[in-house]
């Protein structure tokens, strides 16, 4: 294979060219915010489209393995984990413009969120979970969990109905939207389902 500026495959620059592009979204929503092009209701406008995009990262993350199930693709299996820490960097940041640029961190507002809009909660859960599967993410956990390790990071699975749900409760405009989302991680929970269910009638 010919060395390009002792790069050995094409897969040493997709890793970067990847970490970069997905930084795009972020890029974007700071240049609207830049140029005052967020709409009526600013706010409201980066929380919805930082928590969308990290949504998409979550069903990018889960379609890794898909992928290589449907098709026999293992190119995209390195990139996994940094597709995996996109999805909470953007959830971090849904939720960091949810509780500073529409609730002002104030507790007496987050209770009442909470109480009049249960699909905060619904969220909520799902980023608590996500979070020890970002901090175990590495292979130093990994190797220290063990069996563990894998058994733990099967929360992606709930984590990504929650998700959803967060989703369908939250879209009042675009239901299409929404139906395209849950139609996804159907599709995606589903493959699981099989590949396990063939794996059992394997061992038996």
């Amino acid at each position: 294979m010919v060395l390009i500026g002792g790069v050995k495959s094409w897969r040493e620059l997709l890793k970067p060219m990847l970490f970069i592009s997905s930084a795009i979204p972020l890029v974007w929503i700071i240049y609207q915010g830049v140029y005052d092009q967020l709409g009526a209701d600013p706010a409201k406008s980066i929380a919805d489209y930082l928590g969308m995009w990290g949504l998409r990262f979550l069903l990018i993350t889960l379609a890794v393995t898909s992928l290589r199930v449907w098709f026999g693709w293992r190119w995209q299996l390195p990139f996994r984990r940094m597709l995996g820490l996109y999805a909470f960097f953007y959830i971090l940041l849904h939720l960091l413009a949810v509780v500073t640029f529409i609730m002002g961190w104030r507790i007496d507002i987050l209770v009442k969120e909470v109480t009049e809009r249960p699909f905060i909660i619904v969220g909520m859960l799902a980023f608590v979970l996500l979070i020890p599967l970002a901090v175990t993410s590495t292979q130093k956990w990994q190797r220290r969990l063990g069996r563990r390790w894998k058994k733990l990071h099967q929360l992606i699975y709930p984590i990504a109905i929650l998700a959803v749900l967060h989703l369908v409760f939250l879209i009042r405009a675009s239901y299409l939207e929404a139906f395209i989302y849950v139609c996804t991680v159907t599709l995606l929970l589903m493959q699981r389902v099989v590949s396990a269910n063939k794996g059992r009638k394997k061992v038996v």
